[in-house]
């Protein structure tokens, strides 16, 4: 059956700044209300087990980006990992990335970095921080921890460049109501520890103990769609496999099913290459 993704609706820059305040709102009263344990940095606890490490590029050449907006994004994620780095989720606790970093505001030191509208580009205050949920996002797949808040990328904005993971592994931001959320349902302790060099974003997620299992991520069932509306559109599924170390068995469990439109025209890119 050919997927089916229905044409983006176009909203007024009033109406999508109202939009934005009032789930900005709405999700702060969630969480004056919430009984959530949330997660805090621990200096004191010490996970010594490595689960999973993973670096992201930080300057990549995109067309039509001004690489301001990518120098711009660097001061954005020294300034969110800040509080976050070395945050400890302990037994029924959750982890939130905006509950942790709070808003991002000129104030607070955060530049205009690279934002997506719509599929297009278009630039604001702490924009580039999507690079961090999808950092956390993929590891957190290579982990019991399980994932309560999660929203894919709708839109397909360039084509693949050093693509090291499947598409559609990642998870968009936009504060507070795009959150990116984790609960450890486990009897054991995490920690993410993140940090950034001159060429990449850094991070890992540690335990305080040894699982005894290793995740494999793959994807299936990969098509791009030609839609009767004239757009293109990508597709597919994401699975984790989990494997015991010592007997061998594995399981399969589907993460997620992805659509996103594209915005660029995937013959040509294909013709390029």
């Amino acid at each position: 059956m050919i997927p089916f993704v229905e044409k983006p609706i176009t909203r007024s820059p009033l109406r999508r700044t109202l939009g934005r305040e009032f789930y900005i709102l709405k999700r702060k009263i969630s969480w004056y209300f919430s009984r959530t344990t949330y997660a805090k940095v621990d200096p004191k606890q010490h996970c010594g087990y490595t689960l999973i490490k993973h670096k992201s590029t930080l300057l990549r050449k995109l067309k039509d980006v001004d690489m301001r907006l990518q120098y711009n994004k660097i001061t954005n994620l020294k300034l969110a990992i800040r509080p976050i780095d070395g945050v400890v989720i302990k037994p029924g606790e959750t982890f939130s990335i905006w509950k942790m970093v709070g808003r991002p505001s000129a104030r607070k030191g955060y530049k205009s970095g690279m934002m997506i509208h719509n599929g297009k580009v278009s630039e604001g205050i702490g924009g580039g921080l999507c690079q961090l949920g999808n950092l956390i996002y993929w590891m957190a797949l290579h982990t019991p921890l399980t994932v309560t808040e999660r929203w894919r990328h709708s839109f397909d904005v360039f084509p693949d460049v050093n693509r090291t993971i499947p598409f559609a592994c990642g998870a968009t931001l936009a504060y507070n109501y795009i959150d990116l959320q984790l609960k450890n349902e486990t009897d054991k302790t995490f920690q993410i520890n993140l940090w950034l060099d001159d060429e990449f974003l850094h991070g890992c997620i540690k335990c305080n103990q040894e699982l005894g299992v290793k995740y494999e991520i793959y994807e299936s069932d990969h098509q791009i769609v030609h839609q009767n509306w004239g757009g293109y559109t990508r597709h597919n599924r994401i699975w984790r496999k989990v494997t015991d170390i010592q007997t061998g068995e594995s399981s399969d469990e589907l993460i997620s099913e992805n659509n996103a439109i594209m915005m660029y025209n995937p013959l040509l890119e294909m013709h390029k290459e």
